[in-house]
């Protein structure tokens, strides 16, 4: 549990330099596995600040997410993870609102290496997710997203975890 809140600090550090030149916002999530695990997610995004194959129809872009979730079980006890992903964005054009999706793999840092009946194998986890959503003037942002943990074989204990989440982000 040290190690978390050491590199808590150092990410916070690190998103504390960024946060000047980049667009921020707070996330806030919640969602549930296949074994009635609920996860409660609060995160910081940075915009890259960056578009790529801009058109009509939209645009490609990004920005870096980092999270501590809690994850609530219902027969053993509770899991507590701290992750940070870059996140490729595809961005549909629009007016007030901008229809996108989402990709990303990053990594997680969870305090215990089960949860319910499953054994991740040890604390370091890769963290890959998709989503979609919308995003509204003012950079108000809902959407879903689901996000699968697994440490891809580093450890003989590799059963993954999969969250499925509604969340919102607000600009700072």
């Amino acid at each position: 549990m040290k190690r978390l809140f050491c590199l808590a600090a150092i990410a916070a550090a690190l998103m504390g330099q960024s946060i000047s030149a980049q667009a921020a916002g707070v996330e806030f999530a919640v969602g549930g596995t296949s074994d009635s695990t609920m996860t409660y997610r609060l995160g910081m995004n940075f915009d890259w600040d960056k578009s790529w194959l801009q058109s009509d129809v939209g645009r490609l872009t990004g920005y870096w997410s980092g999270a501590y979730t809690y994850w609530e079980g219902d027969k053993t006890s509770s899991n507590n993870s701290l992750s940070f992903s870059p996140v490729f964005v595809y961005e549909f054009a629009g007016q007030s609102v901008k229809p996108y999706v989402e990709a990303g793999i990053g990594a997680a840092f969870f305090s215990n290496t089960e949860y319910e009946d499953n054994k991740i194998g040890g604390s370091f986890q890769f963290e890959d997710r998709i989503g979609f959503g919308l995003r509204f003037n003012g950079g108000h942002e809902v959407g879903i997203r689901a996000t699968h943990y697994s440490n891809a074989g580093l450890s003989s204990d590799n059963d993954g975890v999969e969250s499925y989440a509604l969340h919102y982000t607000m600009p700072l």
